[in-house]
């Protein structure tokens, strides 16, 4: 049998069994329906759902060891490109040993440069070329959603969504897989992004704790740059990551708006000649690891160096030792054509309508932290408009793509005291 036919038959058969499996469900709760998500969609690890897709009594289960390793690199070579690239879930969806087989040939972001699974999504991009997506933004239900692709006419990948919810004295981005359940207690909810009442500081909280690799890094560190757990309610966790502040303009001056952000999950020795930023391998949901909610003591009378809770986003900064500082982004400054009479950036085309949103972030590194210039000035995020409701994102090395969408997020709420 050609390898074609081998992939089809598999895809049509688990395409089968998830839409059985998704009517059963819908009949016992009609919360959550699964057949929206496609047969491209693979459940992340350590979910519920995730055993009941997988099938084990599946023909293929048997297959010696040495033909199913080819069988899945040579998939995994032929398709680099959505939606051709679901062939490649598809291999992780037959049963456990296909799934493991693929998860150890299926490289990461950063060294191939693909989005294969949800936790490709919270790892760093590739170094030497950015990851090209675009945002549509639907005002009517306030959801911004994420897509794989160079423009919206190209055959897009739907990779993440927001829904925006304004509340009293702030404004919440509800972040997911899917574009229709934004609930924290869903196996889709990935993290959000909160700003405070003025819309000037913002804060990144993810669904699953920095990696372990993060928080080895640096013992000394890990109490000033990993913040306390928050909880919403006792429905799921999340953990504070990175901190985005806007300049207040006082004066209304003409001209960009002025952004930090401080992304403290990633040290600045990942931008350092043979440095590494955080990497997680599984994608978890931590309101199923049941992880105890209460922040962690502290000693009386002393209070921790760097908390970020949901009601606290502008505290200062503690002062951190120069191996255990976080990675800072700011603008890159644009300049002033004369003949247009406006700011403008090098977007080498990938935004076409000006807008005060538009913004290229760089790395802010002191002399004394060894980040070369050309790292300075290497362009990590960028973000602008092409369109109607319609804006370019183009990521890479070391943020991650939940990271990048969450910033861009921050982007398009009001901000009054800014402009």
């Amino acid at each position: 049998m050609a390898l074609k036919n081998i992939v089809k038959e598999m895809r049509d058969g688990i395409g089968n069994i998830s839409r059985r499996g998704s009517e059963r469900r819908c009949s016992e709760n009609g919360k959550h329906n699964m057949r929206r998500r496609g047969r491209s969609y693979i459940a992340p690890e350590g979910s519920s759902s995730s055993s009941k897709i997988i099938v084990e009594q599946s023909q293929w289960a048997n297959m010696p060891p040495e033909l199913l390793l080819d069988i899945i690199q040579r998939i995994e070579a032929s398709q680099t490109s959505w939606p051709a690239r679901r062939d490649v879930v598809a291999c992780a969806s037959v049963c456990k040993s296909w799934r493991a087989v693929t998860k150890e040939i299926i490289r990461t972001p950063e060294q191939c440069g693909l989005l294969s699974f949800p936790v490709s999504l919270k790892q760093p991009g590739p170094r030497d070329a950015p990851i090209q997506c675009y945002i549509r933004r639907e005002r009517p239900t306030g959801t911004y959603r994420l897509y794989l692709g160079l423009s919206p006419g190209d055959m897009s990948k739907l990779l993440l969504a927001a829904r925006k919810i304004r509340k009293a004295t702030s404004t919440d981005f509800l972040i997911s897989l899917v574009g229709d359940d934004f609930s924290r207690t869903s196996n889709t909810y990935v993290g959000k992004l909160r700003s405070n009442f003025l819309g000037t500081k913002f804060t990144i909280y993810d669904s699953q704790p920095p990696c372990d690799t993060a928080i080895h890094s640096n013992s000394r560190s890990q109490r000033k740059i990993f913040p306390k757990q928050v909880s919403l309610k006792g429905s799921s966790s999340n953990y504070s990551v990175a901190t985005i502040s806007y300049e207040l303009n006082v004066l209304r001056t003409r001209g960009p708006r002025r952004m930090q952000c401080t992304m403290h999950s990633i040290p600045i020795s990942a931008i350092q000649e043979g440095g590494t930023a955080p990497t997680p391998i599984e994608f978890t949901n931590c309101c199923e690891e049941q992880i105890p909610s209460s922040p962690s003591p502290v000693s009386k009378g002393k209070k921790p160096l760097v908390e970020f809770s949901s009601t606290s986003l502008s505290g200062p900064l503690e002062s951190f030792g120069s191996a255990g500082d976080p990675l800072i982004l700011k603008n890159k400054a644009p300049r002033w054509h004369e003949q247009l009479q406006c700011w403008c950036l090098n977007f080498k085309g990938r935004v076409t309508v000006a807008s005060v949103k538009n913004f290229q972030l760089v790395a802010a590194a002191e002399p004394n932290q060894n980040v070369s210039v050309a790292e300075q000035e290497r362009v990590i995020l960028q973000f602008g408009k092409i369109g109607k409701d319609i804006f370019t994102m183009d990521y890479r090395y070391p943020l991650s793509a939940l990271q990048a969408f969450a910033i861009c997020l921050s982007s398009f709420d009001t901000k009054p005291a800014c402009e």
